[in-house]
């Protein structure tokens, strides 16, 4: 991997123990400098990361430190060692001591730096490729609208990390470790906090699950729960007290991380596509639909067959809930469907060669899926209002879309 810049290391005078880490993890070169000269220093050094001593550091110069980081393209990361203070979202946060992490903090932190390394590589791809160029920064991520967090858990604590984390970011919950692996399986998760109500035999077993599947490797985890005697190949895995604010603190940057991640690799397949794909829903775009859509029609028309549509109106205050519902259509739907957001805040899908009935049996599985999803404080729900219409012989595009919304309002009244 290209590392494409030195690594700037910021401290006060003396030089601090982890920048031996990066020796030993050959990150060359590194370039070290006082908190004074830290935000003149990356205007300078143009570094691929930046790891910041923050022991001495006063809030103030650590954000805007953090302000001029997150601005810089390709992705600037920005990682604060053992921090004593609070943060802002784009500073990840790494702990050089856990006792229950028998591995080196040296390789955990070479491994937190190299996955956020990955990230820079994967945005500098996208701006190559980007024509004509788009301004695509870490702090246009925001984790209350872009991102979901997986949270697992059981006992008095669970309410309130939910409570926490969903004014924060989209929360997905599960009670059981089994509830959660269905979620990983269906969703775009972008990290997970796994709270208490666990034995250690069953943390242990779920991490190294996580860790055995490459899909789930580097997806933020904060644990919270002690004596994890294995280590665990996860680059992004932290394990703090139960205490609320800490779990949002060391796990929403993160979590904002990984959904920056995860919208430059829905780019790169939207360039791939010419531009037909939308990159924050995965779906096509409203454009590129109605061309499908009517071109559909023309062709089962003219062909004979079958072809219904589905529309997912969600709640129009909060369009979290689209864009969440929608992200869980692209990945479900099967390849021979197709479908787009609309400006009404619905989603709108066309299943090919398929009855009434059989949409109807779809959907509603797709429905299913969006149920558990909150977003906020209010605990509004990602779950639908869905209505099916099917394509009749002398229908049109605007005939069969106008019988699905009067099927809208009848379910609605």
């Amino acid at each position: 991997m290209s590392q494409q810049g030195p690594i700037l290391v910021v401290s006060t005078a003396r030089r601090p123990s982890f920048a031996a880490t990066l020796d030993l993890a050959k990150l060359f070169p590194v370039v070290e400098t006082e908190w004074a000269d830290a935000v003149r220093a990356v205007e300078q050094v143009q570094p691929a990361a930046v790891l910041a001593d923050t022991s001495d550091a006063d809030a103030a110069g650590l954000a805007e430190l953090a302000a001029r980081a997150a601005a810089r393209q390709p992705y600037l990361p920005l990682i604060a060692v053992d921090p004593r203070l609070p943060h802002p979202d784009d500073v990840i946060s790494f702990f050089q001591t856990q006792t229950s992490q028998p591995q080196g903090g040296s390789d955990r932190l070479a491994a937190r730096l190299r996955a956020a390394l990955r990230v820079r590589s994967l945005h500098a791809t996208v701006m190559r490729r980007l024509v004509p160029a788009t301004s695509m920064a870490l702090s246009h991520i925001d984790p209350a609208r872009d991102a979901t967090v997986l949270l697992i858990g059981r006992g008095g604590a669970y309410p309130t990390l939910s409570v926490a984390l969903g004014e924060r970011t989209g929360v997905v919950g599960a009670l059981s470790i089994e509830a959660a692996a269905k979620h990983l399986n269906v969703r775009d998760i972008d990290g997970i906090v796994l709270g208490e109500g666990f034995s250690p035999r069953v943390v242990d077993a779920f991490l190294t699950v996580l860790t055995e599947d490459a899909r789930f490797r580097n997806l933020p985890v904060v644990v919270t729960a002690n004596d994890l005697a294995p280590a665990y190949d996860l680059p992004n895995l932290e394990i703090v007290s139960d205490d609320a604010t800490l779990v949002v603190a060391a796990a929403l940057p993160l979590i904002r991380q990984h959904a920056f991640e995860a919208h430059l690799s829905r780019t790169l397949k939207a360039i791939d596509a010419d531009g037909l794909i939308d990159a924050r829903t995965g779906l096509l775009t409203r454009d590129a639909f109605e061309r499908d859509f009517a071109s559909a029609i023309y062709q089962t028309q003219q062909r004979g067959g079958g072809l219904s549509v589905a529309r997912f109106a969600f709640d129009p205050e909060h369009p979290r809930a689209q864009f969440d519902g929608a992200r869980i259509i692209s990945r479900l739907m099967r390849q021979m469907d197709f479908g787009a957001a609309q400006q009404d805040g619905s989603v709108v899908v066309v299943f090919a060669e398929t009855d009434l009935k059989t949409a109807h049996t779809i959907a509603r599985r797709l429905s299913s899926v969006m149920r558990h999803t909150s977003h906020g404080t209010r605990d509004a729900r990602s779950e639908p209002a869905v209505t099916v219409a099917t394509l009749l012989p002398n229908d049109s595009v605007k005939s069969l879309r106008s019988r699905l919304q009067q099927e809208a309002h009848r379910a609605a009244s």
